[in-house]
């Protein structure tokens, strides 16, 4: 077993360069990651880190208890999933916008079709809005966010309907003097 595979390394690099929450810097930034242990199985193409997970590149910072990373044949990477309680997931979508957090007991991301999915107690914060739910599954591709039950999951907190709370959009204080 070896901690610095260059391939297991690119793969995570491909990993965070194409979601779609990111910052264009963030994916020339180089990737840390930090665990009490990490078994890399080349022949199967999982890399597993355990023990309290940091992950991080610009911007982007992921925590969980595991962390699991899979690759395909060609050394893809497919599925990232990680699992806390909660797991987290953070990033800066764009500069000067505030920081979208994530949390989930599961959180997975698709690499191929670049879907992020946060399965029991899933929420998104991002200035103020809240989004809730038992599944929040998020399409950065096509920029679409669809939430609701958590079918063929076992759910730790069920919660029948999704819950959001969306902040009033602040007035420019110019325009705000002018009204009065």
């Amino acid at each position: 077993m070896s901690f610095a595979r260059p391939h297991i390394l690119l793969c995570l690099l491909a990993l965070f360069t194409s979601a779609a929450w990111a910052l264009p810097e963030d994916r020339n930034q180089p990737i840390r990651i930090q665990a009490d242990t990490a078994e890399l199985d080349e022949r199967r193409g999982v890399a597993v880190y355990r023990g309290d997970v940091v992950i991080t590149q610009g911007t982007l910072k992921i925590t969980g208890h595991t962390v699991t990373i899979t690759q395909n044949a060609s050394g893809d990477v497919e599925v990232f999933t990680a699992q806390g309680k909660p797991a987290y997931y953070e990033q800066q979508p764009a500069a000067g916008r505030p920081i979208v957090k994530a949390y989930g007991l599961t959180i997975q991301y698709f690499a191929e079709n670049e879907r992020i999915v946060l399965i029991d107690q899933a929420r998104v914060v991002q200035e103020g809005n809240t989004f809730e739910g038992e599944k929040i599954v998020y399409d950065t591709r096509r920029q679409v966010v669809s939430a609701g039950r958590a079918n063929n999951a076992d759910i730790t907190t069920p919660r029948p309907r999704i819950d959001m709370v969306i902040q009033p959009r602040r007035q420019e204080q110019g325009t705000a003097e002018q009204a009065e």
